[in-house]
């Protein structure tokens, strides 16, 4: 299994995941054009002919036995520039009189643009077929080292938007709460126009004014900044990178928003340039066992690769590669790729 850039003959695939998301995953509208028009932003990311604030990288995790997708992950260098980005940036507001001795701190939900312009983590998604493997933990970390090695592309700060809870029937509580009020639409309704593009809708008919939790049902006060259940596992790994909730939920599911400095992220920090050594004495990979394996990656823009090799294959210099993944990574000996252990030495998420 290995990461290289989105490709031409991959638009069915994306397609396939689109389907499979399901409600809440904005980033893959189930929607053929939109896909195509996805895929065609990436392609000319990667070939240079996009202003920066518009560029999406989109990478795939390939089976080399299939010609199918396993999963899709990226990176925006700049958001909110073409599409205008809202939030809500949860704070507070007080209430007080001393007169008849009341001092009540309520918490608020403030109409927002204010992350406009961070780099973004996005689109997430790995087919239930390879959830295994370690798969999911390289297809989310692997986009650190091409942060590593490109930080020219990208903002000082990054976010991932997470998404919200909603039950198995799709239902949102935040939305029955106090979008549905405004949209006059179901959840699903407004999460796929929303994945299709079309925020006009938003500015037009959302509340300008703070929305006082307290006014929310009890249901819609407890799943603001709560993730879907399927999406705890991605919570985790980005947390154990150093992201944190930085106070900014979704307008309309309450799925938290968290950030870091590109510079802070453990992967990048820790991550090391080695030169290319080839050796058939390199012991494989262990994709069972959750330590003891390192991401290795070509330092490519164009053909970005990247795979897991065997934790000992890193000495000071060089990294050993055996004649297996060499190829795969389009490095030759003496070139240079950077490595990190896959996940942080003293967690085991």
């Amino acid at each position: 299994m290995y990461i290289r850039p989105i490709q031409r003959t991959d638009l069915d695939s994306l397609c396939l995941m689109a389907k499979h998301s399901g409600v809440g995953v904005t980033s893959l509208p189930d929607n053929r054009q939109k896909m195509a028009a996805k895929l065609d932003q990436a392609l000319a990311s990667f070939d240079k002919s996009l202003p920066l604030s518009d560029r999406v990288y989109l990478f795939a995790l390939v089976d080399e036995g299939s010609t199918e997708l396993a999963g899709i992950c990226a990176l925006e260098s700049s958001i909110g520039h073409g599409d205008v980005w809202y939030n809500y940036h949860v704070g507070k507001s007080v209430h007080a009189s001393r007169e008849i001795g009341v001092h009540k701190v309520t918490q608020t939900l403030y109409l927002s643009n204010d992350l406009t312009g961070c780099s973004e983590i996005a689109t997430l998604f790995l087919m239930p077929d390879y959830r295994n493997n370690q798969n999911g933990q390289l297809l989310s970390r692997s986009r650190y080292l091409f942060l590593a090695d490109f930080r020219e592309l990208f903002g000082e700060e990054i976010i991932a938007e997470m998404r919200g809870y909603s039950d198995a029937d799709g239902n949102s509580p935040f939305w029955e709460s106090l979008g549905r009020h405004f949209f006059q639409m179901e959840f699903s309704d407004a999460d796929y126009l929303t994945g299709l593009g079309n925020k006009v809708f938003i500015a037009e008919l959302m509340p300008k004014f703070p929305i006082h939790v307290p006014m929310l049902t009890e249901a819609a006060q407890a799943v603001i900044g709560t993730v879907h259940p399927q999406t705890e596992p991605a919570l985790a790994m980005l947390k154990s990178e150093g992201f944190e909730f930085n106070h900014y939920v979704d307008i309309f599911d309450g799925g938290p928003s968290v950030g870091i400095k590109i510079k802070n992220i453990r992967a990048v920090r820790e991550s090391k340039v080695y030169r290319v050594g080839i050796s058939d004495q390199t012991p494989a990979p262990d994709l069972s066992a959750k330590h003891g394996l390192l991401m290795v990656s070509n330092r490519e823009l164009a053909d970005y690769r990247v795979l897991l090799v065997h934790q000992g294959a890193a000495g000071e210099d060089p990294l050993w590669l055996n004649s297996a993944p060499a190829p795969i990574l389009n490095v030759s000996e003496g070139d240079t790729v950077r490595a990190v252990s896959l996940r942080p030495k003293e967690l085991s998420v």
